[in-house]
């Protein structure tokens, strides 16, 4: 990549371009008619029907600006626009097109699109890079469908194996290479940064925060990403009959799962941070059963690991009293393991010059996973962060005004 200052001497071919902001927009909302839901949000989950015709929009749109076409065994592509030194590595730009089942129109699909941005000013000025660009689209980053989040780019970065990736299942039994071979992405290029590699990845995604909104900056410089742990808990209890069981002798999996939400909200709250459980499922569902089995799924975050371990460790250990007091057991089933990733210094410095530029000089650590924390292992990588109205995501109100374009 070369050091800063290397990046930032750049000629006047290159600090004279302007983005179109009407273009932008517009390609934007175009793109969201796959997945669209009455609500104004999106549901375009990783390998359906909408998730394979955006992708079609996607390759056909880079195409129009020189670029050929990788895409590999998870799905992934590759847009690569050639450049002045073609046996370099491209420097990747990109995010994920994949949503939320009641998700909205900015999380990824803007960081794709910003991309998609950046390659239509560059070819219309006519300029060719020092290096190759990748405009990536990395598939499942959500983890809606096929958890575990950021699935794609955690197989390409070495994270899981391509079987792990590819076994995933759905809850309604299909895996990801059955619905990757259905839709016609089961590339040929294996999904390996050895052997399809990138120089440097550069993401804007929406902060997904309030942090902009206060300082009433328009961008933000993201230093790295906190800790993030995902479990599932079975709690094992007994299914009774309601009227024939005293109280005293229940094993009662939802009375267990409660105290458990009020336990997670607690802890977080006493050590200010995020901890989360976000949904429970009991059986048998009868009115007049006793539930004997509950499962919940239980979202941690922690600023860092050593705080992630503490937090985990304090958990387990009031889950012990939690099965004495309601004579029920817990298994914690480890689902996804993100440690806490510091972004290379000279990508940030970059980002950081150019965001003072705008008059920005809000620094802030994400409390959420994105497609750069695997990428971020295995070469330099840098996130921007775009001001999101409220700070709402993974839901129909998710907004960023055109007005940030500008």
């Amino acid at each position: 990549m070369g050091d800063v200052g290397t990046l930032n001497q750049l000629g006047p071919e290159y600090k004279s371009l302007k983005i179109n902001p009407s273009r932008f927009n517009d390609a934007l909302q175009y793109s969201c008619q796959w997945g669209a839901t009455d609500d104004g949000g999106m549901n375009r989950l990783s390998g359906n029907d909408d998730d394979k015709a955006v992708r079609d929009w996607f390759i056909a749109e880079t195409a129009k600006h020189g670029c050929s076409h990788k895409v590999d065994t998870m799905g992934n592509i590759f847009a690569i626009r050639p450049g002045q030194n073609n046996d370099l590595p491209p420097i990747g730009l990109g995010s994920h097109l994949d949503t939320q089942p009641t998700g909205g129109r900015y999380d990824g699909i803007l960081g794709v699109h910003c991309a998609l941005e950046v390659l239509r000013v560059i070819d219309e000025a006519g300029i060719t890079t020092y290096a190759p660009l990748a405009i990536i689209n990395w598939t499942n980053e959500e983890g809606a469908r096929f958890p575990p989040a950021m699935l794609g780019s955690g197989v390409w970065a070495g994270q899981y194996t391509l079987d792990h990736g590819h076994s995933r299942e759905s809850v309604e039994g299909v895996s990801m290479a059955q619905e990757l071979e259905r839709i016609g992405y089961m590339g040929k290029v294996p999904c390996s940064s050895e052997q399809n590699p990138l120089s440097a990845h550069f993401e804007v995604h929406i902060e997904q925060g309030t942090i902009l909104e206060k300082e009433i900056q328009p961008v933000g410089v993201v230093k790295g990403a906190q800790s993030v742990r995902w479990f599932r808990l079975v709690v094992s209890g007994r299914a009774q009959h309601t009227g024939g069981t005293p109280m005293e002798k229940r094993c009662d999996a939802i009375l267990a799962a409660a105290k458990v939400v009020i336990l997670v909200h607690q802890e977080a709250t006493d050590r200010g941070i995020r901890a989360t459980v976000s949904t429970i499922k009991s059986d048998p569902q009868s009115m007049n059963t006793i539930a004997g089995k509950a499962e919940l799924s239980l979202d941690l975050r922690a600023p860092s690991d050593a705080d992630m371990d503490d937090l985990e460790a304090s958990l387990r250990q009031s889950f012990e009293k939690i099965q004495a007091e309601t004579r029920t057991k817990f298994e914690m089933l480890p689902v996804w393991n993100s440690p806490a990733e510091f972004f290379d210094e000279s990508m940030v410095e970059c980002v950081r010059q150019s965001a003072k530029e705008l008059g920005s000089s809000v620094e802030m650590m994400s409390f959420i996973g994105h497609d750069s924390v695997y990428t971020s292992k295995i070469v330099p990588t840098a996130m921007i962060f775009a001001r999101c109205r409220d700070g709402i995501s993974h839901s129909p109100d998710e907004y960023t005004s055109p007005e940030e374009y500008l």
